[in-house]
This record gives structure tokens, C-alpha cells and sequence, in this order.
């Protein structure tokens, strides 16, 4: 029995946390059937009953009626694009992968000359 009554301690914390941290977010234009100070003081005082009323009557009203058709329609941003439906991104990618294709030739290149060069001094008697 002691754990329960443990258990629902920690609950009735946590939920008081919870709801007076709700409360002081919440803009005062809000906050429903009292002042901020009101509830702040109502869930500090009357554990578990503040933070249940808290819940009930002060929380700011849900979406649900703007869900109905009834409130303001939500604004509508455009998102960007998805790179491979961006047409600029795309060509980007073919110009980025000839200048990488170009680069390794290059390096290559450049590889062999110089490994060329090692053989030549290699192979070249040395004079001491």
C-alpha cells in the first residue's frame, strides 16, 4: 500500500510541475475563469484538485472548434521544394559531378607522373 501511495505522490509532483509550468507559459489573454496569479496559486495550494481544474476550466481551449470549420483558417506556408524536384539542385549535381569526375582525372595524372618519376630516380645509378 505504501507504494501506491509513493506512486501517486510522485504522479501528483510531476502533474503540479507540469501544470504551474502550463500556467506561466500560457499568454494571459488565454488563460480562462481566473487570473494567472489565480490558478498559479490555486494548483500550488490544493494539490491534486488545482492542477485537475487547471486542466478542466483555465487551460487555454483546444483546436477542436477550429477543427469544425468554424474558426480561422490556418496559415498556409510554402514549403521548398524536395531536392530531386528542385530542377536548379539537379543540374547542380550533373555540373558537381563532371568537376569531381575532372578533379580525379587530374589527381591521376598526377599520381602517375610522379610514380613515373620514382622509377626513373630508382632505376638510375647512383653516384657516390
Amino acid at each position: 500500500m505504501a507504494r501506491i501511495y509513493a506512486l501517486l505522490f510522485v504522479l501528483d509532483i510531476i502533474m503540479v510541475v507540469y501544470s504551474t509550468i502550463d500556467c506561466i507559459t500560457t499568454p494571459a489573454h488565454e488563460v480562462r475563469n481566473l487570473p494567472k496569479l489565480g490558478w498559479i496559486l490555486l494548483i500550488l495550494l490544493f494539490s491534486p484538485a488545482g492542477w485537475i481544474a487547471w486542466f478542466v476550466a483555465g487551460r487555454p481551449a483546444s483546436g477542436g472548434v477550429a477543427a469544425q470549420g468554424q474558426g480561422p483558417e490556418a496559415p498556409r506556408w510554402s514549403r521548398p521544394l524536395a531536392p530531386d524536384d528542385d530542377p536548379e539542385f539537379l543540374r547542380g549535381l550533373g555540373k558537381q559531378s563532371r568537376d569531381d569526375e575532372k578533379l580525379l582525372k587530374d589527381w591521376e595524372a598526377d599520381l602517375r607522373r610522379r610514380e613515373d618519376e620514382l622509377r626513373k630516380k630508382k632505376d638510375e645509378p647512383e653516384e657516390s
